[in-house]
């Protein structure tokens, strides 16, 4: 509503005329320093200063100065004067700096009227207003550029009736137009209080008006020159304002004022409620930007390595072959970190989780060998046999070569300890160009080892499987799973169903790990696992795995992996590489068949590891060694043979016979004895065996009872003599039907006093029918029978195929008999 510029006291009637010319001078010093202290270039372009009610009751000497009929006029372009009312004006135009300067050597009355349309540069009689102020000029200014600056007030209203002369200036007839006294009238009181509260409202919403502005309002008695006052500084157009001027009663024009007003005041409130919007977005902005700028340097100040450290990861996170959700997640976690200290618990363990997704090996491979010749050479000279794992390994790599991409198969391995399963997968890893990783699982019992840890918990981890995959920086090793069959069991966790997700092809492409929270692909991974005991693996877990049986080892081939990699081995770890003493083939057999009992070859390695031990003691002291070891020298250093194949022949006595047992380490030899007594024609059965043995055993006595006449036996004897069947090595647990012949045949040896052959073993299942069944683990059986000296083996007759996957060479000097009945097992073990 007000402009800009000086502020000027009210000061009451009784002293406002002395002010006023203190004002007057100081104004015009203010002008002479710096004539841009109005704005220039003419009254067409004038802007004034606040206005300033020198009084409010008209001058005394107002009314006493008569106003002339004849006039000089000064035309404005930009602004309207009212009665009263006192206003700057900067004269541009020559007609009237002329009009002016004559006005102020006489009376120095001047009329000053509006001009119709300021964009008119030279305005003619058509352009001026009718209606207008006289004024008087109180101070002509002379500007040092040669402008003129006058300072006016407004008189009384008056009217052109004619315009007497245009040269040199505009000079009319006029008329004064005399404004009306109210008194007394109400509404008229109402209105003008109305004003000045609309007033001061809008002085309120508006910021760059002077806090005086609502001083001077409410110090303004005068109800004629309140209005004229607010009229002036109205932000309205010049044609409002002329509207105002023109009303010749007082009390309408208060009434057009109220409605300018309530206009102003609506685009006032409009106008700072968007200004405080606008501002408080902007100080928002500004708050924030403040805020932001100061944790920066507080964050540089506390954690300068932190940030260093930030920019590290994100800098790695730049080479990582990331999917989208992976990224994602990392750069949040970033943005946790920048917004913790270090020293905050929280801090590590984001830490450590964004630290595990830059080590993980995101769609990084290590590139397959094909060369399936070099494949073959590297497994035949890390493993001797093995024929059956070697061809499959080859047919994958065959199948990858030629479709370029395959979801790896998931392999596992049963055999007995220390026939290297383990280090075959080694090998695996070395023939097809892959890194290897090995994870234990034998004890495992907690599910989370394998699928992690959420990582809220304190010290949690990843997974073994995350973990082995971290540690080998490769999404495509060979992993061997060491021991699945040992995984423990717990009422609440279950490792192995864990495992299912992991081992089942269609899945693992998908692995989540709880402390990962993301999902892994594990398809390109070659598992191979191990195991002893493929009834020890769950069902479920089972199925998922391509079972491939390793048998033991024969003399022969522990004759050739000792030649081969035992014994370099041993001597490289005694040093005695340079050393050169032999080990005969027929030495190396007597440890073997003497010394050790085993499928695999880990105490053959033992023993090795003594006779070395031995041989670096002996060159040592002595300063040489012996060309070769002797048998003698083996007994000097092993001691007696532990093992002797004599057993067999002198422990050969009625009721007494040997069977072929499996067990998780192996084939091994069992002796089966059976002793008569007087009684009723009781069974008693000892040994620590199982249900399924035992109920063998009365299967075979139940058959000889019912065929005793056609066996040749005294049927009596069943109902007057007591068998009892034991089985040495009571401290071992022992079930399985395989055992059945040979009790059978231990039953009939008792009960006819005919011995059984010696150096003869027997494996089979029977029935009441006096049927043979076919068993399993025949070549564990027979590689144990060989070891132990068996000559003979009888079994069932559908057992002959496993027999011949056997390298002949392995089982020379073993006569097999494949039976169908119970009748020919008896024929061919008992002696006449």
């Amino acid at each position: 509503m007000y402009g800009s510029g000086t502020k000027v006291d009210i000061v009451p009637d009784s002293s406002l005329l002395k002010v006023w010319d203190v004002f007057i001078d100081k104004m015009t010093d203010s002008m002479n320093m710096d004539q841009n202290f109005y704005l220039q270039g003419g009254e067409e372009e004038m802007e004034f200063m606040p206005i300033i009610p020198i009084n409010e009751e008209e001058d005394p000497n107002a009314d006493a100065q008569e106003i002339p009929e004849e006039l000089p006029l000064l035309p404005l372009r930009n602004t309207v004067l009212f009665p009263g009312v006192v206003i700057p004006i900067t004269v541009g135009r020559d007609k009237s700096i002329k009009a002016v300067t004559d006005a102020y050597k006489t009376d120095k009355l001047v009329g000053v009227v509006a001009q119709k349309d300021s964009n008119v540069e030279e305005p003619g009689m058509a352009d001026l207003e009718a209606i207008g102020t006289v004024a008087k000029i109180i101070k002509l200014i002379k500007m040092p550029d040669g402008g003129t600056t006058i300072i006016i007030q407004g008189r009384k209203r008056i009217l052109i009736e004619q315009i007497i002369t245009e040269d040199p200036y505009f000079k009319a007839r006029i008329k004064v137009l005399e404004e009306e006294k109210i008194k007394g009238d109400v509404d008229f009181e109402a209105m003008v209080s109305s004003i000045k509260d609309l007033a001061s409202q809008i002085v309120s919403l508006s910021p760059n008006l002077p806090s005086e502005a609502a001083i001077i309002l409410k110090n303004i008695e005068n109800p004629s020159f309140l209005i004229h006052f607010v009229s002036s500084n109205l932000s309205s157009d010049i044609k409002q304002k002329q509207e105002l001027l023109v009303i010749n009663n007082l009390k309408s024009r208060a009434e057009k004022l109220m409605q300018l007003l309530q206009t102003e005041l609506q685009y006032a409130e409009l106008k700072t409620k968007l200004t405080n919007k606008t501002r408080a977005e902007l100080d928002k902005q500004q708050r924030d930007y403040f805020l932001q700028q100061q944790l920066k340097a507080i964050k540089d100040e506390l954690g300068g390595e932190n940030m260093a450290e930030l920019k590290d990861m994100l800098k790695k996170a730049e080479t990582k072959k990331w999917p989208d959700n992976t990224r994602e997640m990392f750069l949040k976690g970033i943005e946790k970190l920048e917004r913790m200290h270090p020293s905050t618990p929280d801090y590590s363990v984001v830490y450590n989780h964004l630290d595990l997704m830059l080590d993980l090996p995101w769609n990084e491979y290590t590139e397959d060998s094909y060369d399936l010749k070099k494949a073959r050479k590297i497994l035949d000279h890390d493993h001797y046999g093995m024929g059956k794992i070697k061809e499959r390994i080859l047919e994958y790599l065959a199948v990858l070569k030629l479709k370029g991409d395959m979801k790896s198969p998931i392999l596992c391995f049963i055999g007995p300890p220390g026939i290297g399963k383990t280090s075959l997968g080694k090998s695996i890893a070395s023939a097809i160009n892959r890194k290897y990783v090995r994870v234990s699982l034998g004890g495992l019992h907690d599910e989370s080892e394998i699928r992690g840890h959420r990582k809220t918990y304190i010290g949690a981890m990843p997974g073994r499987i995350i973990q082995s995959i971290r540690k080998v920086k490769s999404s495509n090793p060979v992993m061997i799973l060491d021991e699945i069959d040992k995984i423990g069991t717990h009422h609440q966790t279950d490792p192995s169903s864990a495992l299912l997700e992991v081992l089942d092809p269609e899945q693992n492409n998908t692995f989540y790990d709880n402390y990962l929270e993301l999902e892994y692909d594990l398809s390109k991974v070659l598992f191979i696992a191990t195991a002893n005991d493929l009834a020890n693996i769950q069902p479920a877990l089972r199925d998922r795995l391509e079972i491939i049986d390793l048998s033991g080892y024969a003399i022969e081939e522990k004759i050739e992996i000792a030649k081969r990699h035992l014994v370099p081995k041993q001597k490289d770890m005694h040093g005695l590489g340079k050393d050169s003493f032999k080990i005969a083939d027929a030495v190396l057999a007597k440890i073997i068949s003497e010394y050790t009992r085993e499928s695999g070859v880990r105490e053959l390695d033992r023993q090795l590891a003594s006779i070395m031990r031995y041989q670096a003691k002996e060159l040592v002291v002595k300063g040489k060694l012996k060309a070769s070891i002797s048998n003698g020298d083996v007994e000097k250093i092993l001691g007696k043979p532990r093992y002797s194949n004599e057993i067999y022949k002198t422990a050969n006595m009625p009721g007494v016979a040997v069977g072929l047992a499996w067990t998780y380490v192996g084939g091994d030899i069992l002796f089966i004895e059976t002793q008569l007594s007087e009684g009723k024609g009781d069974l008693k059965l000892t040994g620590n065996l199982g249900n399924v043995m035992k109920e063998s055993a009365t299967t075979a006595y139940t058959w000889l009872e019912a065929n005793a006449r056609k066996l040749g036996m005294d049927p009596e004897l069943f109902k007057k003599k007591n068998a009892h069947i034991h089985i040495p090595e009571g401290a071992v647990p022992k079930d399985g039907p395989s055992a059945g012949i040979t009790m059978m045949t231990a039953l009939a040896s008792a009960y006819s006093g005919r011995k059984v052959k010696s150096y003869l073993a027997m494996t089979g299942e029977i029935t009441l029918r006096g049927q043979v069944l076919p068993v399993g683990g025949i070549k564990e059986k027979v590689l144990a029978a060989k070891r132990s000296g068996i000559r003979e083996i009888i079994m069932c007759w559908q057992n002959q195929k496993d027999v011949e996957e056997i390298n002949p060479e392995f089982i020379k000097g073993i006569d097999f008999h494949y039976v169908k009945t119970m009748q020919q097992v008896l024929d061919l073990a008992l002696r006449a």
